[in-house]
Order: structure tokens, then C-alpha cells, then sequence
């Protein structure tokens, strides 16, 4: 397994970056090579992804949700092994870091070459730059799930 770890700090309350963070099917709006999320109850997304030209499509399950503090999932079934946490921490009333923790098993060569390439590392940067442009734009989220799981 591999790992990557992650953070960014955005200019909106931690309930605004959380509730945006709840919205999966909203994700291929900055998460770059995902296609297509789709939510199938309050545990349970289909993602279709497409990242250097490798179609893949994989089921997680989030396995622990607290409102303004973190998710964390895991893939149940498809051609993607993970597990991750995306956290949050208050820096001020209008200020949040969203930290992102992924533990991965890459598959076939080109992935473990990219892997050791740190290709994942600077995908996942780069999601949280597009995140964080993505909802200091919008200035409020486009939803948001409050339950804990």
C-alpha cells in the first residue's frame, strides 16, 4: 500500500468546506480524471474515472462521518483498492484546513511507476487547489449531508 497525505487551507467556515465535501456527485467539478460519481444511499458512490487515459469504475462505502470534523471511506468493490480520510480543522470562524489522507494499492506497472513518481501525490494537490478555488468562488456550498455515519 501506498500513501499520500495532503492539506490546503480555504477561506470558508469549516461547515461550508464540510457540506461541500458531503456533495460526492459535485466532485468531478474539481477533482480532476473523475468522471462521474454517483450516490447510491448515505454510505454508498459509483465512481467512473478516467486519469492518464486508464478508465476505472470502483464502489466506496464511507465508514465514518462526523459533521465538521471528518469522512473517511473505503472501496468496496471495482478496480480501485483505497481507503482515505478527509478531515477538517478550524484556522478562525472564516478559515479551514481540509486534509486529505489516502492509503492506495496501485495496479499493473504503470501505476506502481507513477506511484513511485509521485504522480498520485500532485493529483490529489491539485484536487485540493480546485477544491479550494472551487468553493472560495461559490462563497457557500451546493448542499450539504449533516448525518453521522
Amino acid at each position: 500500500m501506498s500513501k499520500v497525505q495532503e492539506s490546503i487551507d480555504v477561506n470558508v467556515p469549516i461547515s461550508t468546506a464540510y457540506n461541500q465535501w458531503t456533495q460526492f456527485e459535485d466532485f468531478p467539478k474539481f477533482m480532476d480524471g473523475v468522471e462521474e460519481i454517483t450516490q447510491t444511499d448515505d454510505r454508498h458512490n459509483h465512481w467512473k474515472t478516467k486519469i492518464a487515459g486508464v478508465s476505472r469504475e470502483f464502489d466506496t462505502e464511507i465508514v465514518d462521518q462526523v459533521p465538521d470534523d471528518h469522512v473517511a471511506w473505503r472501496t468496496v468493490g471495482g478496480d480501485v483498492k483505497q481507503t482515505g480520510m478527509v478531515s477538517f480543522e478550524p484556522i478562525d470562524a472564516t478559515h479551514t484546513r481540509v486534509m486529505m489522507e489516502m492509503d492506495f494499492q496501485p495496479d499493473g506497472m504503470a501505476e506502481k511507476a507513477a506511484d513511485m513518481m509521485g504522480m498520485l501525490d500532485r493529483q490529489v494537490k491539485g484536487d485540493l487547489k480546485r477544491f479550494k478555488h472551487f468553493i472560495e468562488e461559490r462563497g457557500t456550498s451546493t448542499g450539504g449531508y449533516r448525518g453521522t455515519l
